[in-house]
């Protein structure tokens, strides 16, 4: 925000790290989101030339996707002023990064296809080891392997959250140099309304219906739901003072564990029909005016 060099800089210098190319997206994101998508664009224009050179030499598309796709929530933030709106947009960037993989990628799918399957082939030894040593003349364990198709829509399922979070930390920053604790409450008040997360999840379910192929592709829609449902837990941990333990043990559990993630966007359907955050209110305005009628009649008496 001191001025376009800087954020030139930044932008720049790790659009073409496979390890810090989020650093450059949320950059570049937060410019979009402070000074408008003509701004962001051009610093993406000269943040993409790194990450197309990493993509061309080493086949790998992750810096560049995460910079378009986190640019592109932020576009749509600025433009309409909706966080809802703009990690729904992550659900169009995530079908097309996995598209485009599935399309151009063929060298990055033969590489991972063939990691994959040196992993599993390991695993599958060891447990071969583990259970004949337990018991002698046991059938071997063999574990499905990943297609191509299957991992261009976990790329594109991880592209999507990854803008997301990108997002995210770009409207922290602009929250923490030009409103601070704004973040907090615009992150509480997210919500979808029961259309919305309803076509999200009969989507989800199409997809997954095609076959197992196309149950990675279903979890795109599932992202911002995901951040619904998380959104939902800190309003709930905001309104009740708890501490912050629970949202780490929350956050834990939902990287560990798959029941989790499928609990966080249930949650978030639920509040949809249910309205969670209206009912909380609504029953503290009721304990609030309980305790004034108490304190009105103590003090007749």
């Amino acid at each position: 925000m001191r001025g376009r060099l800087q954020a030139l800089l930044i932008a720049v210098a790790g659009s073409g790290s496979l390890l810090f190319c989020w650093i450059s997206a949320a950059a570049i994101a937060l410019v979009t989101l402070r000074q408008g998508a003509a701004s962001g664009g051009g610093l993406l224009f000269w943040a993409v030339l790194p990450a197309g050179a990493l993509m061309f030499v080493l086949g790998d598309s992750g810096p560049f996707a995460l910079l378009v796709g986190a640019t592109s929530l932020a576009v749509v933030l600025r433009l309409t002023a909706s966080m809802p709106l703009a990690l729904l947009a992550s659900v169009p960037v995530g079908l097309l990064t996995g598209a485009g993989v599935a399309l151009f990628g063929g060298d990055l799918l033969a590489q991972m296809t063939a990691f994959f399957d040196q992993f599993l082939a390991s695993l599958e030894q060891q447990m071969a080891a583990a259970e004949g040593a337990a018991a002698a003349g046991s059938a071997a364990v063999t574990l499905p392997r990943p297609t191509a198709l299957q991992i261009a829509g976990m790329l594109g399922a991880a592209n999507a959250m990854l803008s997301v979070l990108c997002l995210m930390l770009a409207r922290w920053w602009q929250a923490t140099l030009y409103n601070p604790g704004g973040f907090g409450g615009e992150v509480r008040a997210l919500y979808y309304p029961p259309v919305v997360s309803t076509l999200l999840v009969l989507f989800a379910v199409g997809l997954a219906s095609l076959g197992a192929e196309m149950r990675p592709w279903a979890a795109v829609c599932a992202v911002p739901l995901t951040a619904a449902g998380l959104a939902l837990a800190h309003a709930r941990v905001a309104e009740r003072g708890s501490g912050a333990g629970l949202l780490v043990a929350l956050y834990l559990g939902w990287l560990l564990v798959d029941t989790v993630k499928l609990l966080v966007v249930l949650l978030a359907v639920v509040d949809s029909w249910w309205g969670f955050r209206q009912r909380w209110a609504a029953a503290a305005g009721k304990t609030i005016s309980r305790r004034d009628d108490e304190s009105d009649h103590d003090g007749r008496d």
